[in-house]
Parts: C-alpha cells; structure tokens; sequence
C-alpha cells in the first residue's frame, strides 16, 4: 500500500495553492462534484484579511466558472460557526450583486453553487455531502411551477431551478466508507490525507505531485507540521477533560452511593446497602459524565468519530444525545 503522506487540504488552499499551475488541483474537485468541466476564474483572500474589522463578509477562498459563465463559489471551513447557514446564505446574495453592475438587465444574474466543505460538525443527518435547491411548489396540487415557451425566451432559463443558487455541504469528519467512485476518492483524501498510488480522478493525480509531505521546503514542513500537532493537541485537551469528568463522576457517584446505600441498609441490612450503593453511585455518575462531556463534544462540532474514540460510546449513542 502506498503509505505516502499528503497535506491536508485546507492547509494546503490556504497558504500553499494560490498560483495558477495548481489550480487543476481545485478544478479536478470542483468537476467531479458538479458534474461538468470549471476554470478557476480566482482564489480570493481569507477573512483574515478583511479590509474592515466589522466587515460582516466572510469571502470565500475559491471562485470559478462552467461553461455557460454561472459561478462557483468554494469555502473551505475548520472551525465550527453557529451562524454557517446563514453565511453561506450571505456569501451567495453578495457574490450574485458583486456580479451584477450598475445598468445591467436581471437577465444577466447568473446562477450561483455554493459549495462549502466542512471539518466540523453541521446539522445532524447520515450522509457527508448534501445537496439543496429552492423549488417552487404548488401549495394546493403540489406541482411544480414550470415556464411556458415564451417566458423561457424572454428570460434566457429553461425552469426556475435553473437560476436558483444550489448549496453543496461536505461534511468531512462524516465520510467513513471504501472510495470507489471518484467523489469518494476525494473525501478520502480530504479526510484522511490518502490518495491512492494509481488514481486517475481529476486533481487528485496533480496533488500526488504537489502535495506530498515529504516534498515541502523544511521551513514550511515546520510549520505545517506545528499546525497538525496544535489540531491534535486540542483533542488531546478534550480527552483530558473526559477523564477529569470522569473522576469527578465517581465522586459524586460515591457520594450518592453512600447515601443511597445507607437508606437502603436500613431496610435490607446497613452492610449490603452500602457496598450496592457504591457500586450503582459509582457507575451512574462514571456514565453521567462521560454522557455530559460527549454532549460539549458534540457541540464543538468534534466529530463521531473522535468522539467515540475518546468516549467509548458508539456513534448510535453519539447521535441521541
């Protein structure tokens, strides 16, 4: 198996892919979830570098276009945002009126994919990757409103959806299957960092030759290498904080052990009551805990997976709280 390490590609889009010979990397990407051919028309700052401390804009890291000029917009996200819906939302209104100049007929608003790609938590559901659109529906017969011939030359659209922006979420921490199509590939990669040695997916096979670790200049492997350490340090923290929990769990399940322990002694015998009381107090509490850091976990957008490493819960169990 080839055991080549690659750079994660958040990293690797924000600070070392930003000339145009890469960008087939973040083509290959943006093709295979579309569907169709794009160029990169730009890779725009990070926020950063916003120009205003309180500008509200978020701007999104890559921008492309297909064939028929409609754009693509691609933001690529490690940290949780409790607001993220309503950003991608934003991103998109500014992108459409950015586009648009002074003068121009509405005819010329081009259609918008947002395409976001997630290292933390968003929502809850079974899949990595969902995919919306707005669609106007009859409230009464429940069909569809479609354009008649002459609205659609008028308009310059076949159907309303072809217009309407369309959102892409890639939850990344939430793939966990065998990559066999080429999509699947790339969620490989963005999660584990594995491309496989013979690939032929689009951008993939350019990364295998940009992207590999050991290829990096000492000065950048450094702090590259730093960044992995301080992402795996802060789940270290998170697992500090379980065990800490934890022991505080037995304390107070010891506690309320002896307590119960003692008035059920009363009635059953003083001596057995209190060794069931320790006993049940002490694994209730051991579980409340781990219970109650799970759920701050799960809020810190950390993914099931990780979770259930550091837990010992499953991802059913994981996914009730």
């Amino acid at each position: 198996m080839d055991r080549n390490k690659y750079i994660r590609f958040d990293w690797a889009a924000k600070y070392m892919l930003r000339n145009k010979a890469d960008f087939a990397i973040f083509e290959g990407l943006i093709s295979v979830l579309v569907g169709e051919k794009v160029t990169i028309v730009e890779l725009l700052e990070s926020e950063s570098n916003q120009e205003y401390q309180d500008d509200k804009f978020n701007r999104v890291d890559i921008k492309a276009k297909n064939s028929k000029g409609e754009i693509i917009i691609v933001e690529i996200q490690q940290s949780r945002e409790a607001d993220y819906l309503q950003r991608m939302l934003y991103g998109v209104a500014k992108t459409i009126t950015e586009h648009m100049k002074i003068g121009k007929d509405y005819f010329e608003v081009k259609k918008v994919y947002s395409i976001n790609i997630l290292y933390f938590a968003l929502g809850e559901g079974t899949d990595y990757l969902y995919h919306g659109q707005a669609t106007l529906t009859g409230v009464h017969t429940h069909d569809t409103l479609r354009l008649t011939q002459h609205e659609q030359e008028d308009l310059h659209v076949m159907t309303p959806e072809n217009i309407f922006p369309e959102y892409f979420v890639i939850r990344v921490d939430e793939f966990n299957q065998m990559a066999v199509t080429p999509l699947e590939e790339w969620m490989q990669y963005l999660k584990y960092e594995y491309i496989k040695p013979d690939t032929t997916v689009p951008g993939l096979i350019e990364a295998r030759e940009r992207l590999e670790l050991l290829r990096m200049p000492e000065k950048e492997r450094r702090r590259y290498e730093n960044y992995y350490y301080n992402l795996s340090r802060d789940l270290d923290v998170m697992r500090t904080k379980i065990l800490e929990a934890t022991i505080e769990g037995r304390k107070q399940g010891r506690a309320e052990g002896r307590a119960e322990g003692l008035e059920a002694g009363r009635a059953e015998g003083l001596e057995a009551g209190r060794a069931e009381g320790r006993a049940e107090g002490l694994e209730a509490g051991r579980a409340e805990a781990i219970l109650d850091v799970a759920r701050k976990m799960k809020s810190m957008g950390i993914s099931m997976d990780a979770i259930s490493s550091a837990t010992g819960l499953s991802i059913e169990e994981i996914d009730e709280l």
